[in-house]
């Protein structure tokens, strides 16, 4: 018999009640500080901060640049994803094709597209604090963490239902949502997503009662731990040979 563990997170470096990288603290019983969080981020990525710019949506984006993460499907999409009113905000490194088409959505749309190639530790947390949804279309993810690191810092995920993203977000219209799916691996699917995140998103108290039910789960290693217990209790009481 086969039996899946998910991964757990360090609860304490990614908390945002105590994170030291974004400027605020904030808990799922206490969202304002989201707010400062999101205003910290544009000012990191030189991004306008004006009234206009804090209303739109911030999907943020640390990845490696590869199509494995899904990333044949945001430049595929490119042209209709900008369409959006929304802001974008990447951290990553790659392959140089996608290093590349990120830099070039950056210099057309300067004012809504942040692309930051590399790693940044502190910028890492800002975009999970800062950002409104993370986006995460993977081709496919044994596992995955950033989705977990989102719903603890009330940043809903969209991801594409595969591996440890479909174990681990359930869709708005499933009971106990958390964030958004699709299973189809394509543009259209991914585009339409998208928008569906951003109509739960002009529905403020709806939207705060999805990022509290995020923040409330529990990714820790003793989750994670507690599984490995269960695993290794019935292994010990199996009959010779069943194990």
């Amino acid at each position: 018999m086969l039996t899946g563990i998910l991964n757990g997170i360090d609860v304490e470096r990614w908390n945002p009640e105590t994170d030291p990288f974004i400027g605020t603290s904030y808990g799922p019983d206490a969202l304002s500080g989201k707010a400062t969080a999101r205003q910290v981020l544009l000012e990191t990525v030189d991004l306008p901060n004006d009234a206009t710019a804090r209303k739109r949506p911030i999907i943020g984006m640390v990845s490696r640049l590869t199509d494995q993460k899904g990333f044949d499907l945001i430049a595929a999409a490119a042209g209709e994803l900008m369409s959006l009113d929304a802001t974008w905000v990447m951290l990553g490194s790659g392959d140089a094709v996608y290093e590349d088409f990120w830099r070039a959505l950056a210099a057309r749309y300067p004012k809504r597209v942040s692309a930051t190639i590399g790693f940044d530790e502190r910028l890492a947390h800002r975009i999970e604090a800062g950002s409104d949804m993370f986006l995460m279309p993977s081709r496919y993810e044994p596992c995955g963490l950033n989705q977990m690191y989102s719903l603890r810092y009330g940043t809903l995920p969209i991801v594409r239902a595969t591996g440890g993203l479909e174990d681990t977000v359930r869709d708005v219209l499933e009971p106990g949502g958390n964030g958004f799916k699709f299973k189809e691996y394509s543009a259209t699917a991914l585009v339409a997503t998208v928008r569906r995140a951003l109509d739960f998103y002009a529905k403020p108290s709806e939207w705060k009662k999805i990022q509290q039910v995020g923040m409330k789960e529990d990714f820790s290693w003793d989750a994670s731990a507690r599984e490995y217990v269960k695993v290794y209790e019935s292994a010990a009481g199996a009959a010779p040979g069943e194990g």
